[in-house]
């Protein structure tokens, strides 16, 4: 019994520093525009809902099982503008198996002029999520846009970023590739 115990303790830590050291490379790899991408320790995501366009509901907890980059962001956001074609970028890059891109329109986005953001930036691999009432965004201390956030594949915050970001340059990919030793992209 002690013998199975031993191996037990053993394999827990290993698993422990393994994640631990991801996210010390991840942070390691910050540069630029990416020291604003503030790791802490994995804190709960909330539980609200938000829906797709066709009014289905969903909860963070439904991505659980891969690492997610969550962007909270709105069509009258110029920064978000910039952003979103590099968020497609990582999604088409990285997106798989392992890790996803959700993007979640929050605040009054009527769905024609999400259609439109999309359309006029060429974005046709991100989700439209919808948060009409802020609801999830309140709940997630989401203050001013964008605001993302990476959740470790059991549904945990362990990673925020305030404002805009270079996501497809070459440090944002360090970070991720850091996170996802075994990226499907």
């Amino acid at each position: 019994m002690r013998y199975i115990s031993a191996v037990l303790y053993t394999a827990l830590v290993l698993g422990a520093n393994a994640a631990h050291a991801d996210i010390a490379a991840a942070e390691a790899a910050r540069e630029g525009m990416m020291k604003k991408l503030i790791f802490s320790d994995p804190k709960a995501v909330s539980s609200k809902t938000f829906t797709d366009p066709s009014g289905g509901e969903f909860t963070l907890a439904d991505f659980e099982g891969k690492h997610v980059l969550v962007n909270f962001w709105a069509t009258w956001c110029a920064p978000c503008r910039k952003e979103m074609p590099m968020l497609s970028d990582i999604q088409t890059d990285f997106g798989g198996d392992s890790f996803e891109v959700v993007t979640i329109a929050t605040g009054r986005n009527p769905q024609p002029a999400i259609d439109r953001f999309f359309e006029e930036i060429g974005v046709e691999n991100l989700p439209k999520y919808l948060d009409p009432r802020s609801a999830l965004a309140r709940d997630m201390a989401v203050l001013g846009l964008p605001i993302t956030l990476i959740l470790d594949p059991d549904g945990n915050e362990i990673a925020r970023m305030r404002g805009e970001a270079e996501w497809n340059g070459e440090s944002a990919y360090a970070v991720l590739e850091a996170l996802l030793p075994e990226a499907d992209g």
